[in-house]
């Protein structure tokens, strides 16, 4: 048997290696999905981030003018002036 194999302080340390990779609560494939998760998170922040600055910009434009906010209503929620007929052509699919 090898001397190393003897050797109680590396066996405790190998022990102790094995013990945290492959047993442990945070083991490396714990570490591994939430490194993932926490990647996806961060993804997703930015996304959503964007996605207020874009609405921050609308309704800065909305506030600012009333044809910007007529322009919205009518294209966004199909809104129209009492005096108007609506027509909605929907746009091909290909």
């Amino acid at each position: 048997m090898p001397r190393i194999l003897r050797n109680k302080y590396f066996l405790s340390l190998l022990f102790f290696g094995l013990w945290m990779i492959f047993f442990d609560h945070n083991d490396l494939f714990q570490q591994n999905a939430r490194s993932k998760e926490l990647r996806e998170l961060k993804d997703s922040k930015a996304f959503y981030e964007d996605q207020i600055g874009q609405t921050a910009e609308e309704l800065k434009n909305i506030n600012s003018s009333n044809r910007a906010l007529e322009k919205i209503a009518r294209e966004k929620y199909m809104m129209k002036k009492d005096n108007e007929d609506l027509f909605i052509i929907p746009a091909e699919q290909h």
